[in-house]
């Protein structure tokens, strides 16, 4: 399972690579070309490199989308990726749910608005999963439960170039699987 995972990380990198040097030449480009320099996963007990799955949403795993039934999506500012105070109820919430549902896994969604290139948006996804995983394994959840994914720009929840439709799509999502 893990060989597939790793061919289909390698293909989808290569595709994703491809397209990004087609260009599309319509798109304007909003932000200046920043570098994230990627927080080293090492320091969360139990993670390797190899540990997030392309897909984690696999035949193995029954994923549950909970929205508002029991904590809502975490928001994000503009080109950040640290926790607001705001959001640190519905955390605190997740946390609380965890520790209820021991046997429980959440898989934590990093999304981004339609601003800045892909890669970027990717690599932007990707920290704001990680800061929910380490905030959630901070309030005592063990990590090995938690398991981060970027979906970039790629799936957004609200449609149009306004900045209320932007602040909507900057956000952590949370899906359950028992």
């Amino acid at each position: 399972m893990k060989k597939v995972l790793a061919l289909l990380l390698v293909g989808s990198m290569a595709v994703v690579f491809a397209l990004s040097l087609s260009g599309c030449g319509s798109k304007e480009e909003v932000m200046e070309d920043i570098t994230i320099e990627p927080e080293v996963v090492e320091d969360i007990e139990g993670v390797a490199d190899g540990d997030i799955p392309l897909d984690p949403r696999s035949d193995d795993d029954i994923y549950i989308d909970l929205l508002s039934k029991v904590f809502a999506d975490i928001n994000f500012e503009f080109d950040q990726y640290r926790v607001l105070d705001r959001d640190v109820p519905t955390l605190e919430s997740v946390a609380a749910w965890l520790r209820e549902n021991p046997d429980a896994r959440v898989l934590i969604e990093g999304h981004c608005d339609e601003r800045g290139t892909n890669e970027y948006n990717m690599a932007l996804g990707e920290q704001r999963a990680l800061a929910a995983r380490r905030y959630l394994v901070g309030l005592g959840i063990d990590s090995g439960r938690l398991t981060t994914i970027s979906y970039g720009e790629e799936r957004p929840v609200a449609l149009g170039s306004t900045e209320d439709a932007w602040s909507q799509n900057r956000r952590g999502h949370f899906a359950v699987a028992m």
